[in-house]
């Protein structure tokens, strides 16, 4: 059983890591959007995989249309918007002391965040358009850090407190 002053320092703790997940996601979002032009190039080179090691088996999966490139880094804005409106909800319910929708509505957020750093960029990214093998447009490192922090604030949420199994 946790202690009151523990479970307050837990609660504590998972409002400020889920505020600054949705304060990381909300500043990727609005750069994004300020700044559309520079992200998008990166959407258009990992798409298009012209930096890659232009291996004829890989190259059908390129996608080169403007279009659709432009249209599948929106997706990815609104995504990280949606993100990062629904950790703020999750951080105003932590910040409020309703553990039971805070966890639920952080769950959401996180796993929002999780399914675009993992399943976006690292493995559709990552290994269907072979970002792996570009020096120049790599963002990796970067989105294994945002899902590695998303995943540690999803499991800090879940610590037992206030007695809980």
């Amino acid at each position: 059983m946790t202690s009151a002053p523990a479970a307050r320092a837990l609660r504590l703790a998972v409002t400020l890591l889920t505020a600054s997940v949705a304060l990381y996601t909300a500043l990727v979002a609005f750069g994004n959007i300020t700044d559309f032009g520079t992200n998008q190039q990166f959407v258009r080179h990992v798409l298009a995989m012209d930096t890659t090691f232009r291996d004829n088996d890989l190259m059908w999966r390129a996608i080169t249309t403007k279009g659709l490139q432009d249209t599948a880094y929106v997706l990815i804005i609104v995504w990280e918007t949606a993100a990062a409106l629904v950790l703020a909800a999750g951080t105003w319910f932590w910040a409020r002391r309703d553990p039971g929708r805070a966890r639920q509505v952080s769950t959401y957020g996180l796993l929002m965040v999780m399914l675009l750093f993992g399943g976006g960029f690292i493995a559709i990214g990552g290994e269907w358009f072979a970002m792996w093998q570009s020096d120049t447009w790599n963002g990796l490192d970067a989105a294994t850090r945002v899902f590695v922090f998303a995943g540690v604030v999803l499991l800090a949420q879940y610590l037992p407190a206030d007695g809980e199994a």
